[in-house]
């Protein structure tokens, strides 16, 4: 089978569904999956209804524009009396009955259940429409299939009861699930983390000893740089799993971080390829003779610096670290550079869920703290070292790193 994956840009609105047909009859549609992300900025609208919902406010209204908008995009799809409205309705009437029941005030179980809904309403109506233009497919509920612990908005992948569940699938046919999404044991929707629809499209590769996966991109493919922060970025069109990896690490944000090790175990090809133009070559990750190794730029922003020092010039020892990366597994979160020396350590992070001040207060305890927020981590990946002095220019460097053909700065 191949796995195709299409992200919200993809199927922003109706013409964007529509081209989406014409990917797949460029490509052939037949033996494969489909893993759809929610439409345009759904989750983010959705996001915001949870926290309406939390601020006690009136998150209904909201509910009723997204619904809007996705009636709308069925419109340009659908005939008027086709059974796709009736299960829009039914799966935002779903989101309002599940807020007015619930009684847990645990915030990151409430955002599962009701984000998730994006993918759900976003991959019945591109089914429908396929089915409707006789590409003939089977809709999954990909909760059936992905099953994962209850750490709601950073779900872990039960692998051998996942691949128990996806392997019984029929390789002959097309199916069109969700990303994103799993469940735990009591059936519950865990989300996988944001952006994680990549990394569903990878399990149901792995599982299903795919042929090849692609996601389906609104640009060319693997750039040396985001073309929307870098000027004179160019295509990569052969890199190995290794370095698309060290990549997504440092945050190139077209490819998700938990994407590859699992499509890098089986080694199956994976492409990032164009919906715009999609019979351009784009970049294929994987072992090949043909790999570069170009100088890339990868900038991550929104990130916390948090530098650590003992209060009595003691070394930070192993139990020191212990404690420090004991604090940042309860907090979820994520290192994404550190640096140590004999009495202090600095560490650049990602806070998704807000948690720095919390940890900042945990640390204050034991060490001396300076926490600076809203810096960026910028990295050079296979850097020119004989002209590195040009990253510098015009930079509050706050922190920096150099290993090998690597250099890395946070900067303020």
């Amino acid at each position: 089978m191949k796995i195709f994956k299409f992200g919200g840009a993809s199927v922003k609105d109706a013409e964007s569904v529509k081209n989406v047909s014409m990917v797949l009859k460029s490509q052939g549609f037949a033996k494969c999956l489909l893993v759809i992300s929610a439409m345009g900025k759904t989750t983010n609208e959705l996001e915001k209804v949870v926290e309406l919902y939390f601020k006690k406010d009136n998150y209904q209204t909201e509910i009723e524009k997204i619904k809007r908008k996705h009636i709308e995009i069925a419109e340009g799809l659908f005939p008027e009396n086709h059974a796709v409205f009736a299960e829009i309705n039914l799966f935002f009437d779903d989101i309002d009955s599940f807020l007015r029941r619930n009684k847990s005030p645990n915030y990151n179980f409430v955002y599962d259940q009701v984000v998730s809904c994006g993918e759900m309403i976003s991959t019945k109506i591109v089914s429908e429409y396929l089915n409707e233009i006789q590409f003939v497919n089977q809709w999954l509920d990909a909760r059936d299939y992905v099953k994962t612990d209850n750490s709601y908005r950073e779900g872990s992948v039960d692998w051998t009861r996942t691949e128990e569940f996806i392997s019984n699938l029929n390789p002959e046919i097309c199916y069109v699930t969700q990303g994103f999404i799993g469940s735990d044991e009591n059936n519950f929707t865990v989300t996988l983390g944001r952006e994680g629809s990549d990394y569903s499209a990878a399990i149901f590769a792995y599982c299903l000893n795919a042929e090849a996966m692609t996601i389906w991109k609104d640009v060319p493919g693997v750039m040396t740089g985001d073309p929307r922060k870098f000027s004179d970025v160019s295509l990569l069109s052969h890199i190995s799993y290794e370095e698309a990896i060290e990549m997504a690490y440092y945050g190139a944000s077209v490819i998700h971080p938990k994407t590859l090790q699992p499509l890098q175990q089986k080694n199956i090809p994976f492409y990032v390829k164009s919906f715009v133009d999609p019979t351009k070559e784009g970049t294929k990750v994987g072992a090949s003779e043909k790999n570069q190794q170009e100088e890339s730029y990868i900038l991550k922003e929104d990130q916390a610096l948090l530098k650590i020092s003992t209060r009595d010039f003691s070394f930070i020892a192993e139990d020191h670290m212990s404690l420090i990366f004991g604090y940042l597994s309860k907090y979820k979160i994520k290192v994404s550079l550190m640096q140590n020396s004999a009495i202090s350590l600095a560490l650049c992070l990602e806070d998704k869920f807000n948690h720095i001040e919390e940890l900042n207060e945990e640390l204050q305890k034991i060490f001396k703290t300076e926490a600076i927020k809203n810096v960026s981590l910028f990295t050079v990946r296979n850097a020119k070292m004989d002209h590195i002095d040009k990253f510098y220019h015009g930079k509050n460097v706050l922190l920096e790193q150099i290993s090998k053909n690597t250099l890395q700065m946070v900067t303020q």
